[in-house]
Parts: structure tokens; sequence; C-alpha cells
């Protein structure tokens, strides 16, 4: 959709027909007063959520972000303020893209949910994502709201690499893709199929690589935006179509960030307020946890050109908060408790591969029955996610083992492609907490370390208490620590320190991660019922 310059008079009632497609001289009710501002903090969100792309409809705004081997695919985040986000749904309800999302015979590791698109189109009142799967084809997903459900609409041909979809102002649908080459396609009128594509913009070698497109129509020009990984940002500009042609500007490169440790904002995208205000909501590489938001404000140059407004040089660590109208309620906290209420996952979660939906249930707890009879992690089904919070929290499990069989190992995971845990064996008819280490994968993720045994100790009854407490600051290895307790309120801490790697090539941080799976034969099962995450 298009949208005009933020020095340009706008009015409450041209702001949101930009916004929402109601025609001219629709009668609008007053609007609320918008909401003081204070200062707000970068990190906005301190999870990872990378490959941002950013929306506004009507008063909402909305944010998707890459997922990789995780299930459901592509959360959609919502928010009224840009500051304040909940995790509202997922675009890809099932990674149905073979076997290996399974871990039937194959692994996705680092494959699935890349750079991918959101948008909302005001004349079906429909949001579309878009996206590109294995260097392969594109999948296109719809929903009329983001917490789904969300449809398949199509699968298209051409892998759209690192896409942004464009919903022109003529209702015209287009997707800017590519890697250094960046090409526009067309999309027929029901977004189907593609009508055309064009090579637009080649990148010069001084400025190497160029990629994570979004599209917009701004003042009837047509922009780009690139970035430069993972360090720059890039904008091409056309005045004469969606094809061109485009000049270049850099936006940023090298640019101080404002988490201590972290790289340089870069990627995500625009997005302008009800009131005109321009923001870039970006992520910072800030390994171990990945890769997070941070937001700031953006003007024009008299030309059309975006400008991000720095503090002190640098990409700051606060700046005022958008004014935009008082919202109409709080966002759900990404941290807090969950007791499993009710019979469905709440949108926090995310399964590592998707999982066998016999072996897992949720009423009022959750049953994770064993899915999988190995002795490696990576390879078991049914492992259930939740991003850290940064820079430092805790998650706290209650965990029911009583129906575990010989072999059964369950527990509390920091995982990524280094990973430790803490949990319960049963072995022999008894059961004892362990903390185990050494589960290693090398660069083509596979399986190079099961773990090793820490240390253990002896644990009565049926049901048990597990800890992990994680430091996900960048710039340098970071500790986590497992601990346990028979009462849920004394916890010892068993084995040593676990270092969380910092290294960027498995792209998503490390996680928690609640498993339960056999080493000799199914039938076993554990009961979680109550998950805590929670911040110093």
């Amino acid at each position: 959709m298009e949208m005009s310059w933020p020095h340009q008079h706008l009015t409450r009632r041209r702001v949101l027909a930009a916004a929402t497609g109601l025609t001219a001289g629709a009668f609008l009710p007053p609007g609320p007063a918008l909401a003081t501002a204070a200062d707000y903090t970068n990190p906005v969100i301190w999870q990872d959520f990378a490959d941002i792309d950013v929306i506004r409809v009507g008063d909402t705004y909305y944010a998707s972000a890459s997922t990789m081997h995780y299930s459901p695919g592509a959360p959609v985040l919502r928010s009224y303020d840009l500051v304040n986000w909940e995790i509202a749904g997922h675009s890809v309800p099932v990674l149905d893209f073979g076997a290996k999302y399974d871990l039937n015979g194959a692994r996705g590791y680092v494959r699935g949910i890349w750079a991918s698109s959101l948008a909302y189109r005001p004349s079906n009142r429909t949001f579309y994502w878009l996206g590109q799967i294995d260097f392969a084809r594109t999948y296109v997903y719809t929903a009329t709201a983001v917490e789904g459900p969300w449809n398949r609409l199509t699968t298209i041909s051409t892998p759209y690499y690192d896409a942004g979809l464009l919903v022109d102002t003529d209702d015209s649908l287009y997707v800017a893709y590519g890697n250094t080459t960046i090409s526009v396609a067309q999309l027929s009128s029901d977004g189907r199929s593609q009508v055309r594509t064009q090579e637009v913009f080649r990148t010069p070698s001084s400025v190497g690589t160029l990629e994570g497109a979004r599209f917009y129509k701004i003042n009837g020009q047509y922009y780009i935006f690139l970035t430069r990984p993972a360090n720059g940002q890039y904008v091409l500009k056309s005045s004469s179509g969606p094809f061109g042609p485009y000049t270049m500007r850099q936006v940023l490169l090298d640019l101080r960030g404002p988490i201590p440790g972290g790289g340089v904002p870069h990627q995500g995208g625009l997005v302008r307020t009800q009131t005109g205000a321009w923001y870039y909501l970006a992520f910072v590489d800030a390994y171990p946890g990945g890769r997070v938001p941070a937001l700031a404000p953006v003007t024009w140059t008299w030309d059309g050109w975006p400008v991000v407004q720095l503090v002190n040089g640098a990409w700051g660590t606060s700046y005022p908060s958008p004014a935009v109208p008082a919202p109409p309620r709080q966002v759900t906290p990404m941290t807090g408790v969950d007791t499993f209420d009710g019979t469905s996952l709440k949108p926090r979660w995310e399964w590592n591969h998707n999982p066998d939906n016999t072996k897992w249930s949720v009423d009022d707890g959750l049953t994770l029955r064993t899915a999988t009879v190995t002795d490696d992690l990576y390879w078991a089904r049914n492992t259930l996610t939740h991003r850290i919070q940064g820079p430092t929290s805790t998650a706290t499990v209650q965990l029911d083992h009583s129906a575990m069989r010989d072999g059964d190992r369950a527990g509390l995971a920091l995982l990524r492609d280094s990973s430790a845990w803490i949990g319960v064996k049963r072995e022999g008819g008894t059961t004892r907490v362990t903390a185990v280490g050494g589960l290693t994968m090398d660069s083509s993720w596979n399986t190079t370390g099961t773990g090793q045994e820490l240390a253990s100790a002896a644990v009565p009854g049926g049901r048990v208490w597990l800890r992990a407490s994680a430091d996900i600051r960048p710039g340098a290895a970071r500790p986590g620590v497992f601990s346990y307790s028979t009462d849920g309120i004394t916890f010892t801490r068993l084995g040593p320190a676990f270092s969380m790697g910092n290294d960027w090539r498995f792209f998503m941080g490390y996680r928690f991660a609640l498993f339960n799976h056999a080493t000799r034969a199914l039938g076993g099962s554990v009961r979680v019922t109550r998950f805590e995450l929670s911040t110093p």
C-alpha cells in the first residue's frame, strides 16, 4: 500500500484510509487521545525474532519473523505502540515441506522458515504470508485474522529468496527478492501465480551482498529496503514503477548498536504510525540469545531518502516512545507462568521440527508421551521450545515423572547446536535427576556428541522441579546453570555451569526446551503442570 511523507498534512481519516482501505469520505469517529511519550529502551523485545517484517493495520502493528526448523513457523507478533509486543499466532501451521521437517529419516535444522514477508490487503481484509523453502519454491498463506486459521493459498515454482511482498495502491501484488541480484515479480490478482518477473538491480561489487528485501510504495515512489549482512542497510528507489530503474543509497553501515557486545542493527522493515511518524524495526545479532529487535525513528530527506535518527552517533539505547493512541488493552507478556490451561498450546511455544501429534496433549497440563527411541536429543521428536528472555532469565518446570519407563529421559534443556540439560533418568526401576552436557552438532548439523552425565542425585516421589538459568548477554560465551528441587521451594544446583556458545552459524539462539524420549521402547510419559519464565 502507498504511504506518504510525514511532512505532508495527515488527517486521522487519511492515515487510517491508507492503512485499512477505507474509501475517501468515509465517516470516522473521533480518535482516542494520543498516549504520552515516555522513553522506551532497546531492544524492544529481548527474545530471538529475526528477519522482521513489520506492518500497521489501523491502530495495530504486526511483525513476522524467521523460525527455521521450529514448528509452527513464522510467528506473528502484535503491538499497539511498537514497543510492547505479544505473540498472536503463526502464519505457517505446520512445516509440511518434506519428511526432514518431521525428523523422519532426515533433519531440517537451519532450513525451513527463513526471511519471509507479511502483508495486509485491504481489498479483501486478508493477511498474506509469503516465503520460499529450501531454495525450491515459494509458499503463500492467508488469514483474515493473525490468530488464524492460516491456510495455504498457493505454491509458486519460483523461489523468492528473502522476499518482500507489496500490496500496491491499485491492489496489484509485487514481490521484491534475491541475493545481490534483486528482482521484482508481479503476481496474479488472486495471488496464486506469477505473472512476470524481472531483474531490477545488480549490487555493485564495492557493496558486496544485498538481500532481505522489503518492498514499499511511498509518495508514489517504490522502495526496496535491503540489508548487507550483517553490518549494513541500503535502499533502492524508483520513480518509474515497481520494475525500476532503481538508484541506491546507503542507510547505515557499521553503526554502533544499542546492545553492549551485540552487532549492527540491520534488516527488518519500515513502518509509519497513525500520526505520520516513521520507525525502523531492525534486529541485532546478540548471540547466544539470537537476533533481537531494536527500534529507531526515521526521518526523510527533502528528495525522499530515509535517515535513521542516531544518538551520539549510534543507534540509541532509548528514544521517546511513539506518539500513538492509548492501547485498547495490555499485550500478553512473553514471560510469566504457563500452567497449560485449556486444551491447546499458547503461541509462545514452538516444537523442534513438527511433532507427532498422537504423542502429546494439553488438558490443564502438558503430557509428553515418548515419540522416539533414540539416545540423541537432536533426533527426538516432540521437543517443545520456548525463547529465552534476555539479558538473563530462568525457566522453572514442575514435572510429574511417575509414568516414565526404564530407559526414558525427560527434562529441561538449553537447546542449540551445543546443548545441555537437567532431567530425569529412569533406569532399573530407579529414578535420578541428572545433569548432562556434551550434546553437539557439526557445521552440517550432524550430531557429533549425544551427551555425558555430569552429575546426578536420587529423587524421591513422582515429581520434581527443574530449573535452568541462562545468561544470554552477547559478546562472549555465557553460562547456563541447572538446579532442581523436590518441594518447589529449595533448589539445589546440579553439575557445572554450561557454556553457551555465541557462534552465529546456527542462526537461531538458545532456547529452553522440554523433552521426553525413550532409549529402549515407547510407552512412557511425563506431565508438565507448570512452566515459569522469570527475570531478575
